[in-house]
């Protein structure tokens, strides 16, 4: 897989062999100019509207009311760590604006952050094929999606709605420092952690919960598990967590 991905690479850079890029991607010029080529490249960005939609069933029934409850219009703010192509922060942009037509002084804030610029530019447009919103209720489709009128490219765009009280960024979760001032009620961190080994897993969320407010929500990929490790979280539900 590393090689398939990679081949396109040295194509583009006209290279003749894996050996000519690896000196090529450790020398001083590659560690500065290739690396988020690379990273853009290896990155894995599966990713769908509504995926594992437990999660934003809580959202909507358990997490949204409560915060109206202790906090009343205080802003509420969601992280998407590892936001790939978009359609994660969109679902949960969709929720919110669903939640704020029933409370209209409800206010929020989502951030979006990955690794691969590549998928940041295409989270950035808010462009997909239309097959992508096809388990969407129709409802939901009309609020928030624009069809395009090329019948040749079946695409929808999201509607601006979604993208008004979302900022997108890049970031590494490996970095020793986020960089980040906030403090999230919820932090969605779901199917990223499969790709790090078992003591980086354990760095990162903590890393991560050093963002989440006491008594937010921490959302987890249903493959992922947090069983034995030293983390400032309690277990809700199978995948979602409280910090304590």
């Amino acid at each position: 897989m590393l090689q398939g991905r990679l081949l396109k690479r040295i194509r583009e850079l006209r290279m003749n062999s894996y050996s000519e890029y690896k000196a090529y991607f450790f020398s001083k010029e590659g560690q500065e100019k290739e690396l988020l080529h690379f990273l853009n490249v290896v990155t894995t960005n599966k990713t769908d509207f509504f995926r594992e939609p437990v999660h934003f069933i809580f959202l909507n029934e358990q997490v949204l009311p409560q915060h109206m409850e202790k906090n009343g219009n205080q802003v509420l703010k969601i992280w998407s760590a590892g936001c790939s192509s978009g359609e994660e922060p969109y679902t949960i942009s969709v929720v919110l604006n669903e939640f704020m037509r029933l409370h209209p002084l409800f206010k929020f804030s989502i951030l979006g952050t990955d690794i691969s610029t590549q998928m940041l530019e295409k989270a950035a447009k808010g462009v997909y094929q239309a097959n992508k919103i096809e388990t969407i209720p129709l409802e939901l489709k009309k609020r928030y999606f624009l069809k395009s009128k090329d019948i040749h490219n079946q695409t929808v765009r999201v509607h601006p709605q979604l993208q008004k009280s979302l900022m997108l960024n890049y970031l590494n979760l490996m970095d020793s420092v986020y960089g980040i001032k906030e403090q999230f009620d919820v932090i969605y961190c779901r199917n990223v952690l499969i790709y790090f080994d078992r003591v980086t897993q354990e760095k990162v969320i903590n890393k991560l919960c050093q963002h989440l407010k006491k008594g937010g929500y921490f959302f987890i990929g249903h493959s992922e598990s947090l069983s034995g490790m030293e983390v400032p979280l309690k277990h809700i539900k199978p995948t979602i967590f409280e910090k304590e």
